[in-house]
């Protein structure tokens, strides 16, 4: 049974208490520790790591974006802020020209915070930051701004999953909904294809922080998203994405409750049409028996893409 909530939960942290967390934040990002690769650089003097990202925010673009999963597109759509590079350098990215070769635009912090305040004006149900990992200090900047502002919908951390614990609870409170892919539960694989060290490890960790910190998914009387976990699963030739490990961990570790999004659309991008495995779609043979190991698991909440 869903339960529903009246307010985002940021509108209830006093902004002492957000100083505080922006603080911790800066600590981590440099020299920086922020995701998982642990890098060290001093990104507030120019210096790059693997993200290649400095102090500067980027973004690549932010409107109203109507194919998320249904609770979070709604009617009008989720506000959708995608950002400049990413923590993984998977070989089949289908946004590779924003993640890899970080095709985007700089923007304030104080300008960062008035998109927010233009997607909720443009009624979008929700501000769903697109792979932010890499500027937690920068975003935390910003949802301070817009909160005082007048921001009050809910903020979506839209995510490869590859994330560090101690970053993720400076977001406890003020992320409403948590969005993580689990990609892979071959480490092996995961470095190969994503250059993630201890991937399988690390998204477990993450997701159980993620659910510690919003639970199963929350609804209010329209079925619009306003707090809670959804996970994204993409279907991988050959079986590479590991399901079957990945369902049974989520619904004995996490929830059986847990909302799942199970995604057929893969399809090879970027490097991955030089890769004899990678270089295909995913056949119905293979997805129908992603949607088994689901069921298999206990799962009952999702969405499938069979047709």
């Amino acid at each position: 049974m869903v339960k529903e909530l009246k307010h985002p939960s940021y509108l209830n942290i006093p902004i002492k208490e957000i100083d505080k967390r922006i603080q911790r934040a800066y600590h981590l990002f440099s020299p920086c520790q922020i995701c998982p690769h642990h890098c060290l650089v001093k990104r507030n003097t120019g210096e790059t790591g693997f993200c290649r990202s400095t102090e500067d925010i980027f973004i690549s673009s932010y409107n109203a974006h109507f194919g998320e999963e249904p609770p979070l597109s709604g009617k009008f759509g989720s506000g959708t802020i995608f950002f400049t590079h990413c923590n993984l350098r998977c070989i089949y990215c289908q946004n590779y020209p924003i993640s890899q070769m970080g095709k985007g635009y700089r923007i304030t912090d104080l300008e960062l915070a008035k998109i927010m305040l233009a997607l909720q004006e443009r009624k979008c149900h929700n501000v769903n930051l697109v792979t932010p990992t890499h500027f937690t200090y920068q975003i935390l900047k910003s949802i301070k701004i817009a909160k005082e502002q007048g921001l009050h919908i809910p903020i979506v951390y839209n995510t490869s999953g590859y994330e560090s614990v101690e970053t993720l609870k400076l977001f406890d409170g003020i992320v409403d909904i948590y969005l993580p892919d689990a990609r892979y539960s071959d480490n092996r694989i995961a470095v190969k294809y994503s250059s993630a060290t201890n991937y399988f490890e690390v998204m477990k960790s993450a997701l159980k922080e993620m659910h510690r910190q919003v639970g199963d998914l929350a609804v209010d009387k329209n079925g619009i998203a306003v707090s809670g976990l959804i996970v994204r699963h993409l279907i991988l030739p050959g079986g590479l994405s590991g399901t079957k490990k990945i369902m049974n961990f989520i619904s004995k570790k996490i929830s059986s409750q847990t909302h799942i999004s199970l995604m057929s659309q893969y399809f090879p991008a970027y490097k991955a049409k030089d890769d004899p495995v990678f270089s295909r779609k995913i056949s119905q043979a293979e997805y129908k028996e992603a949607v088994l190991d689901f069921k298999n698991a206990g799962l009952v909440n999702g969405w499938f893409q069979e047709d």
